[in-house]
């Protein structure tokens, strides 16, 4: 049954929480999409827009588009890297570190809501489950190997 396995559980609760945070960000002016690369920015200033949407797990394309949106918007600047030229370092303005300080509270609610159920013990270990689901399959999709097709 697709309700009983554990990958449709974990896109269900996914969406779910993307719904939330849409909602939560909208006031703030932004999209998930945004707040996601404004988060890796406030971590990492300085990021190539390429390596800004491996980050955030959106494509080089749409990650183009987030960005110019946020520069318009004056919560990131660009700058060419010093060494390669071409390349455009990414990193927040003042006000981009603000919008990011303000949105990070509001999703931290929006997280401690989801596992309100949860002991801390249960937070930490459901946090580990995760990882590991995410390293396991990192671990085997580059060669794809360990997924034999249904006969």
């Amino acid at each position: 049954m697709v309700d009983e396995q554990a990958g449709y559980e974990l896109k269900r609760a996914q969406h779910a929480l993307r719904l939330a945070m849409d909602a939560a960000l909208h006031p703030l002016g932004l999209t998930t999409p945004q707040y996601a690369a404004l988060s890796v920015l406030a971590d990492t200033p300085g990021l190539s827009s390429a390596a800004l949407a491996r980050r955030c797990f959106v494509t080089p394309q749409t990650m183009n588009v987030i960005v110019i949106q946020l520069e318009t918007s004056g919560l990131v600047q660009r700058r060419p890297h010093p060494e390669h030229g071409r390349i455009l370092q990414t990193s927040l303005t003042t006000a981009g570190q603000q919008r990011v300080t303000v949105a990070y509270q509001v999703v931290r609610r929006i997280e401690e809501h989801m596992v309100a159920h949860f002991t801390m013990a249960e937070r930490r270990q459901f946090v580990n489950w995760l990882q590991l689901c995410s390293q396991t399959l990192e671990a085997d999709v580059p060669s794809g190997e360990g997924y034999e097709q249904p006969q």
